[in-house]
C-alpha cells in the first residue's frame, strides 16, 4: 500500500509543475485544431471525389 501512496504523491508533484494554458491560449489552440480538422476534411473530400470520378471514367 505504501508504493501506491508514493506513486500518487509523485503524480501530485508532477501535476503541480505543469504549466497549464490560460483560457485565451486554450481557445486559440481549440480554434486552430478545429480549423486544421476542417481543412483536412475538405482535402480528403476533394481527393475522394477526384479518385471516384476517375474510377467512374475507367470502369
Amino acid at each position: 500500500m505504501g508504493k501506491v501512496k508514493n506513486f500518487f504523491g509523485g503524480v501530485r508533484q508532477e501535476v503541480r509543475q505543469v504549466t497549464w494554458p490560460t483560457g485565451k491560449e486554450l481557445r486559440k489552440y481549440t480554434v486552430t485544431v478545429f480549423g486544421v480538422v476542417i481543412l483536412f476534411a475538405i482535402f480528403f473530400f476533394v481527393v475522394d471525389f477526384a479518385i471516384t470520378s476517375l474510377l467512374d471514367v475507367f470502369i
